[in-house]
Order: C-alpha cells, then sequence, then structure tokens
C-alpha cells in the first residue's frame, strides 16, 4: 500500500516562507527573546491537576506559546498509579483542550500508554524500544503516522511520571521551532528542504493484528493551515527510514543531527522527571537516556502518555505573534 495524500502547501507569506525576510526576522526575534532559559523556567507547581487554576493554566499556556512545552509538577512522589490517576491526567489535557486522543494500539481503557519495562507475554507493547531500559533517540511522536488516510497527525501530548527508575532516564528536550531557526539561520535552503513533500518517508509497517500501518511520506516541517504554527516529524532512526535522496536533504539531515547531539544549543533541556511530574507539549522533539530500573516488582519505572491530534490550545503562530 502507498497512499500519501496530505501535502501541505509551501507557506507564500509569514514567518516560515523563505521569501518574507521580515516577517522571518521579527518572528525570530520574539522567539529568542521570549524562549525559557532553562529547565527551571519551565515548571509550573500544580495543587491539582484535575483543576488547574486560572493563575496555573496561564503559565501553562505561557509557557507552550513560547516554548511549545511546559512542564507541570503536582508534587506526589508516592509512585501512586492506576486508573484513577489515568482519569486525571486525561482531565487535566481537556484543560488545554487536548481532546482527540490517539487510538493507539497499546493504550488501556482510560485512552492512556503505559510505558514501563515489560517482558515478551505482555503483547502488544513487547518488542518496541520505549517498553525497554534502552535508550530513545531524538524524534516527534508519531513522526510514522501521516499522509495517509486516517493518519492521526500527533500534535500535542503528555507525559507523565508516576515512578522513576534506579539510574538514568533522562529526557532531553528541544522546542522545533528552535531547531527550525537553526536550520534556517545556517542555510535556507536547508528549511526548503525539509519542507518538501517527500523528505522523509517511512515504510509500510504490518500490526500484530493484520492492521497495515501505510507508508508515511511526508514534509519535517510544515505550517498548521488552521493554526499557522509550525509542525514537526523527525526521527534519529537510521534504520526503515528513507530520506529524500538529493543533496540538500542530505546536508540538512547531517546538520540536524549534529544540532541535537551537540552541547552548544542553549535551548536543549535536560530534565530527569520525578514523579509526579509530566510534561505537556505541543509534540516536541525529545529523547531518554537509558537506565535502569528497581528490581522490586511494582516498583519499576512507569510513564503515562496521551497523545493527541490538537495542538494546546491558543498555542498557534497567530497568538504568539
Amino acid at each position: 500500500m502507498n497512499t500519501t495524500i496530505l501535502t501541505p502547501a509551501m507557506p507564500t507569506s509569514g514567518p516560515f516562507c523563505l521569501g518574507d525576510i521580515e516577517a522571518y526576522r521579527d518572528w525570530r526575534t520574539w522567539k529568542l527573546e521570549a524562549h525559557p532559559r532553562s529547565v527551571a523556567d519551565l515548571v509550573v507547581p500544580l495543587a491539582d491537576p484535575t483543576a488547574p487554576t486560572p493563575e496555573e493554566k496561564a503559565r501553562i499556556l505561557d509557557l507552550c506559546r513560547r516554548a511549545n512545552m511546559a512542564v507541570y509538577d503536582t508534587g506526589d512522589r508516592s509512585g501512586r498509579a492506576g486508573p484513577q490517576l489515568e482519569r486525571a491526567l486525561r482531565s487535566f489535557a481537556a484543560h488545554f483542550g487536548m481532546t482527540a486522543v490517539e487510538d493507539h494500539r497499546s493504550m488501556d481503557d482510560e485512552a492512556v500508554v503505559a510505558i514501563e519495562v515489560v517482558d515478551e507475554t505482555q503483547r502488544p507493547r513487547s518488542g518496541f524500544i520505549p517498553y525497554t531500559t534502552r535508550r530513545i533517540l531524538w524524534h516527534t511522536d508519531g513522526y510514522y503516522k501521516y499522509g495517509y488516510p486516517g493518519a492521526p497527525v500527533i500534535r500535542s501530548m503528555t507525559l507523565h511520571c508516576a515512578r522513576q527508575g534506579r539510574e538514568g532516564g533522562v529526557n532531553e528536550l528541544l522546542d522545533p521551532e528552535i531547531a527550525y531557526i537553526r536550520l534556517r539561520d545556517e542555510n535556507p535552503e536547508y528549511a526548503r528542504a525539509l519542507m518538501a513533500p517527500d523528505a522523509m518517508t517511512i515504510p509500510e509497517f504490518v500490526e500484530e493484528d493484520g492492521r497495515v500501518r501505510p507508508e508515511s511520506r511526508g514534509p519535517v516541517f510544515w505550517v498548521d493551515e488552521d493554526t499557522g504554527a509550525l509542525q514537526m516529524r523527525y526521527t534519529e532512526r537510521s534504520r526503515n527510514i528513507a530520506w529524500r535522496d538529493d543533496p540538500l536533504t542530505r546536508e540538512a539531515v547531517a546538520f540536524l543531527r549534529e544540532l541535537l547531539r551537540g552541547d552548544d544549543e542553549p535551548f536543549l533541556f535536560r530534565h530527569r522527571m520525578e514523579p509526579g511530574q509530566g510534561l505537556i507539549c505541543n509534540n516536541v522533539l525529545h529523547t531518554r537516556t537509558a537506565f535502569t530500573d528497581w528490581e522490586e516488582p511494582g516498583r519499576g519505572r512507569l510513564m503515562y502518555r496521551s497523545r493527541y491530534s490538537n495542538r494546546i490550545m491558543d498555542t498557534g503562530l497567530k497568538q504568539a505573534a
């Protein structure tokens, strides 16, 4: 099966149009000045995730406008888990307009995916890297679900730490808009190459139940028609991926990889979440380092993830600019 129907047009005006230098300059200046400078700047304490106060909500929305992400902190280090917490997390997301939840093969009755170490009997999660102690390379979530009928483009997500491992499990985070700025500043043609409708292709995949996930072909960067916001899909994986075979695309991908692997980017944040903390974001670039888990039953690292096809409300370009 090879059906690619989602082909966003290149913008003809605004900051993401390569010919609109003034709009880009103005947006770039705002972005770099407004962006938080550290992980500590991203953290928002929450008294009750099911009912964020107007001040808590405003702070999270402001961070998501400026950095596409915030780290909330409920202060609950108890390690509690289960359906009640999952329902609370879905309720929390709904306060920010995150309602179009992804129908994921591994989600439970609360439409939440439990990311933890599993053995080969725990299908369908077993066999996939997130459910091991191995590191996860740079990516945006759902990069392989794009460009075919019914593909739920992932625009936002929450990732909540219920329990942390014994060592490791550090997340790296980077706002895709910062990645775009660095790429375009290096060479505007790199940005053009990664906005091509066939820049990145993920091949067809057959699920255990026989369902076929079609080939996913599309851009790395594109502009959302409804919000004017810049979207990104990316993976650092080297297997089961095909990049457009031209010099500019290869150079652009190499530059992006060096940016993500280097230590020079001031807005690349590293954070090991504590139990009770979580990430709410417009599908930012992120990683996870390898970790060592606890051996005691019921104590292992546990993260709850939900992904949505709508952005966090009021965080499009029209509101931010």
